[in-house]
C-alpha cells in the first residue's frame, strides 16, 4: 500500500504503534489519541513515535466521546482502524468495568457517527475485537462460526464493543471486526514474559493445559494490508496464528530458545494471589483460548510465522539479551 490516508484511534499502544511503522514510511498516518505527544504510555514505557521519524505522520487530540474537530481528518480517507478501548489488564471493580465497556463503545459510536457527517466517506472501517469472546476452550477450537458465547464479564465487552460497530450506519463505508488473539512483538506483552524469564519464573502458569491463541505482530499488520487491497471482505474475522499452543508450551518454547534450562511454576493459587497484588486478574492467564483464522485463511492470506518456534525467533533478534537475562 501506498501514498494512503490512514486513521488510527487509539495509535498509542504497542499494536498501534506497529501499525504506524508498518504504514508509515509510504502513507499519510493521523493518530487520533488522548495522550500528548511523546507521553509515556502504558505500551510497557514506550513512547510515541516522533514525526521527525516519519514526515507523514501526525497526531490528533480526540477524546473518544464526542465529535469534534479530529473529525474532519476521517474526510476522504482509504482506511480507518479503531484501536481504542482501556486495557483490560485491570481489577473487574465497578469503576473499570463500567470504564471497560465505555471507553469502547464510546469510540465506536463517535466513529460512527463522524464518517455518517463524511461528504467523501473513509473506504474501510476495521474495528479491534478480541478473541476472548469465545468461551474457555479445552475440547476443540473456536472459529467465527462459533455462537454459543458465554454471559461472563469478558465475552459480554466482546459482544457489546462488536454490536455497537454494527449498529453504526455507514453504507458507503465497508466494515470489518478483527477478533485479535495476544499479539507478540518486540515489546507490549512479551515485557513480563522476558522478566519472568530473568528470575527463573519461565515455568507454567496454572496448569499450563490452557491453550494459548496468538498471532505475530507483523502478521495482524500484513491482515490490516491484506483486508485494505481485497475489497469483498467485510464481517468478523479472527486475528490469529493458525497454530495455537499450549501455555506449557509456550513457556516451554520461550525458554528453550533464550537459553534458560528451567523455569518455576506459577501454582493457579499463586496466580490468584499475584493478580490481586499487581491489580488484575488471573483469567488473563488461566483461560484457554484456542481460536483459529479460518476465514482469513479462506480468503487467501498467508501468514508469516505461522509457528510459534519461527515468531520468536524474530522477536529475540530485535531484544537486546539483557531484557531475558540478569547477566
Amino acid at each position: 500500500m501506498k501514498n494512503k490516508r490512514i486513521i488510527i484511534a487509539g495509535g498509542t499502544g504497542f499494536i498501534g504503534q506497529a501499525i504506524i511503522h508498518f504504514f508509515g514510511a509510504e502513507n499519510e498516518i493521523i493518530v487520533l489519541t488522548r495522550e500528548i505527544k511523546n507521553e509515556k504510555t502504558n505500551s510497557f514505557g514506550n513512547s510515541l513515535i516522533n514525526s521527525h521519524e516519519l514526515p507523514a505522520l501526525h497526531y490528533v487530540r480526540w477524546d473518544g466521546i464526542h465529535t469534534g474537530d479530529w473529525a474532519t481528518e476521517l474526510e476522504g480517507a482509504d482506511m480507518v482502524i479503531n484501536l481504542a478501548g482501556k486495557t483490560v489488564n485491570c481489577r473487574y471493580n465497578k469503576k473499570n468495568k463500567k470504564e471497560i465497556f465505555d471507553s469502547r463503545t464510546n469510540a465506536v459510536k463517535a466513529i460512527g457517527l463522524a464518517i455518517q457527517n463524511c461528504t467523501v466517506p473513509p473506504k474501510l472501517w476495521i474495528n479491534a475485537a478480541s478473541a476472548t469472546i469465545y468461551p474457555d476452550a479445552t475440547n476443540q477450537p473456536r472459529d467465527e462460526s462459533f455462537t454459543h458465547f458465554h454471559d461472563d464479564f469478558s465475552v459480554r465487552v466482546c459482544r457489546l464493543w462488536e454490536k455497537t460497530v454494527d449498529e453504526q450506519r455507514t453504507p458507503f463505508t465497508r466494515k470489518l471486526i478483527l477478533r485479535m488473539a495476544i499479539t507478540l512483538g518486540a515489546g507490549g506483552v512479551m515485557t513480563p514474559y522476558f522478566n519472568l524469564l530473568k528470575f527463573g519464573l519461565g515455568g507454567k502458569q496454572g496448569s499450563g493445559k490452557q491453550m494459548y491463541s496468538w498471532v505475530h505482530v507483523e502478521d495482524t499488520c500484513r491482515m490490516i494490508e491484506w483486508i485494505a487491497t481485497h475489497d469483498e471482505m467485510e464481517g468478523v474475522y479472527n486475528c490469529s496464528a493458525p497454530n495455537p499452543v499450549t501455555n506449557k508450551t509456550f513457556m516451554e518454547t520461550l525458554r528453550k530458545l533464550t537459553g534458560h534450562r528451567f523455569g518455576l511454576p506459577a501454582y493457579e493459587w499463586m496466580l490468584q494471589i499475584g493478580a490481586r497484588l499487581i491489580g488484575t486478574e488471573p483469567e488473563l492467564v488461566l483461560k484457554s483460548r484456542w481460536v483459529l483464522p479460518v476465514k482469513i485463511m479462506q480468503a487467501g492470506f498467508q501468514f508469516r510465522y505461522p509457528l510459534l518456534e519461527d515468531a520468536f525467533k524474530e522477536i529475540l533478534g530485535k531484544t537486546p539479551r539483557k531484557r531475558y537475562h540478569l547477566f
